[in-house]
């Protein structure tokens, strides 16, 4: 994946990934002689494995130290444009397409035109040709490009590369080769709230365990322990929103009824008010008593949701999707419902708010290649 020699000895290609990684996973640029010091390797060694990687493109200058009497040392870290990934949402009504960096940083995003995806005969050469077209326009170098990641609402069996159920997508026992057939580049799918999760995740480096909880148009989720994704026996160990928090309550869109998805999905204040979600805060900003008595009911079943993930995985949960980058001033009031409904706890402090409140599932799914481009160098 790199155009370094593929000769070397495996030692000495760890101690080449090692400085790499170091780099990668700092929070500054560094010299030789901290990398040297740091890594415990020789000042030679360092430097070079730094002219081979600078030689390649992967590690770029960062500007000097202050002088000390001598020469300036130079800041080194990674070169972030050297490589990128793209990850690509389905949803019910289009395609959203992303591009990141090796920071993980947006480079380019697109929505298409908006479209019902069930009634497009065939979904895999539309997503190939819409990417073709979000690369021309943003001019991005397909040389650079690592692979397409592309999230859906939905389980799926990767062993057998099978879409097992995407009831928002009207999908059933679908190959994989139908979303991915028409692709030039590797591909890798994944579920929409795991991928968001991961995401997450990676940017909270504090958090070894936590549940994630992906509230969009359908609310899902990833379960995350000790720093690594846990999948469950059947593929199906995020699928919070499924959990019943309301007994014969409102029917789901995946057939039953009283799942958390039916009490605190967008679509629940798109369905029932048929107005937006921006418009639905600003209301609720300006005390509609109808928006008002509508969020309670959310609030309310999103805490009993909350509590049930606090007590099954003793975790912190983390809140992530559309509703986020609105909810800062509501979450006294979710953690103080939270904590009433705890049997062990008086406080909901363990209840957060994402760090990607929008494209999550996407910067997630293109972090698939990322990593794996990280850790092949």
């Amino acid at each position: 994946m790199t155009n370094l020699e593929g000769t070397i000895t495996e030692r000495r290609r760890q101690t080449r990934n090692s400085i790499y990684q170091y780099l990668f996973y700092s929070d500054s640029s560094h010299s030789k002689l901290e990398i040297a010091s740091d890594l415990s390797l020789s000042l030679p060694t360092v430097h070079q494995n730094l002219t081979e990687l600078m030689d390649a493109g992967l590690v770029r200058r960062d500007g000097t130290y202050q002088s000390t009497g001598g020469r300036r040392a130079m800041r080194l870290t990674i070169a972030e444009y050297a490589r990128f990934a793209v990850g690509v949402s389905i949803t019910d009504n289009g395609l959203r397409y992303l591009a990141a960096n090796l920071r993980m940083e947006e480079i380019a995003c697109k929505k298409t035109e908006r479209v019902v995806i069930s009634e497009i005969d065939d979904v895999g050469k539309f997503l190939a040709d819409e990417l073709e077209k979000f690369l021309d326009e943003f001019g991005l170098n397909r040389n650079n490009l690592l692979g397409v990641g592309i999230t859906l609402p939905a389980v799926i069996d990767p062993e057998q590369e099978t879409i097992l159920l995407s009831p928002s997508l009207h999908l059933k026992d679908i190959s994989l080769n139908k979303i991915t057939h028409y692709l030039k580049y590797p591909s890798y799918v994944s579920n929409d709230a795991t991928s968001a999760g991961y995401a997450e995740w990676f940017a909270s480096p504090e958090l070894s365990s936590m549940a994630y909880l992906f509230m969009e148009s359908g609310v899902g989720g990833a379960v995350l322990l000790n720093g690594a994704p846990y999948f469950g026996v059947n593929q199906r160990s995020g699928e919070l929103g499924h959990m019943c928090v309301e007994p014969g309550g409102l029917p789901c869109s995946c057939g039953k009824c009283g799942c958390l998805e039916a009490y605190t999905s967008s679509k629940r204040i798109s369905d029932d008010l048929g107005i937006t979600i921006e418009e639905f805060f600003e209301g609720l900003n300006k005390k509609n008593p109808e928006y008002e008595a509508l969020w309670q009911d959310v609030l309310c079943h999103l805490a009993i949701g909350i509590n049930n993930i606090r007590m099954a995985l003793d975790c912190d949960v983390v809140i992530g999707g559309i509703f986020t980058q609105f909810m800062e001033p509501y979450m006294p009031e979710l953690r103080r419902i939270a904590a009433e409904l705890n049997t062990f706890e008086n406080s909901g402090d363990y209840i957060k708010l994402c760090r990607y409140s929008k494209r999550a599932d996407t910067l997630g799914v293109a972090l698939h290649f990322i990593k794996e481009f990280i850790e092949s160098i």
